[in-house]
């Protein structure tokens, strides 16, 4: 199959719905059924979507945050709603940055770290980028918690946003899979590049109401944050060959987590 194109005519109802079940029984946990058919133009529906379903998860998280910060400390707040947004991803995304960061930290041929990033098994470099990158998103929601409702549910949502935005990205025509299968086969190189823009301007949208008073700095925390997954993104395929499954969840925890700093800074 080819990658879907930005210019093809209408999609079947059934082929649209495939790439949204796909994308909500990829990247959450939402109790609906799995995609009729699976090639690669409903891969690609469903990476362009991603950072729509990373909004919509994001709202909701959110909301969490702002219901348990009005009863609870921030920290605590926040650390109960990053495990909720670890439970309702699977972990999924975790596991890739994981398992990426011990493949990098090997420094082993090519061959050698992608079966590293297969392993079930987390070496030290993997825990050591679970734990930074968990105190680093408790730490941005703590502080985020302190805000006004629209900017609170605004900020995450453009946080988790631009994390499915990342995957989107690394997902766009002319980037190659490592592998010949797996997940990472099955979506590189089906999202068209004008899809990615027009999500990195949505995500942008969004993220405007996130900084009282500052409006410009949320979309300037997504630009900061796409150009930091691009630069990643470009070292990691150099050094794999491709993008796995792995990579795009070690892109997508690094987006989110970029951006929830930059929306916390001055």
């Amino acid at each position: 199959m080819t990658p879907p194109s930005w210019t093809d005519g209408p999609q079947p109802r059934t082929g649209r719905l495939d790439g949204l079940r796909l994308a909500l029984t990829t990247l959450t946990v939402a109790p609906v059924a799995g995609p009729r058919s699976l090639d690669r133009a409903v891969a690609g529906r469903a990476m362009t979507l991603a950072p729509a379903v990373g909004a919509l998860l994001g709202a909701l998280l959110g909301g969490v945050l702002a219901a348990l910060a009005a009863g609870l400390p921030g920290l605590v707040a926040a650390t109960l709603t990053v495990g909720l947004a670890a439970l309702l991803s699977r972990g999924l995304h975790l596991d890739g940055l994981a398992d990426t960061v011990d493949a990098l930290g090997s420094y082993r041929s090519r061959e050698r770290a992608l079966e590293i990033m297969k392993s079930p098994e987390v070496g030290p470099f993997g825990v050591v980028a679970l734990i930074l990158v968990l105190l680093l998103q408790v730490g941005a929601l703590a502080q985020l918690s302190a805000r006004p409702l629209p900017a609170l549910v605004a900020a995450v949502a453009a946080a988790v946003a631009g994390g499915r935005l990342a995957i989107a990205e690394a997902c766009r025509r002319g980037v190659p899979a490592a592998r010949p299968g797996g997940m990472g086969a099955l979506v590189a190189g089906t999202v068209h590049p004008v899809a990615v823009a027009v999500a990195a301007i949505g995500v942008a949208a969004l993220a405007v109401p996130a900084v009282p008073d500052r409006p410009w700095q949320g979309p300037a925390a997504v630009l900061g944050s796409l150009l930091v997954v691009v630069g990643l993104r470009v070292h990691l395929v150099r050094r794999f060959g491709g993008v796995t499954g792995d990579v795009l969840g070690f892109l997508s925890e690094t987006g989110t987590t970029v951006i929830a700093i930059g929306l916390i800074l001055f």
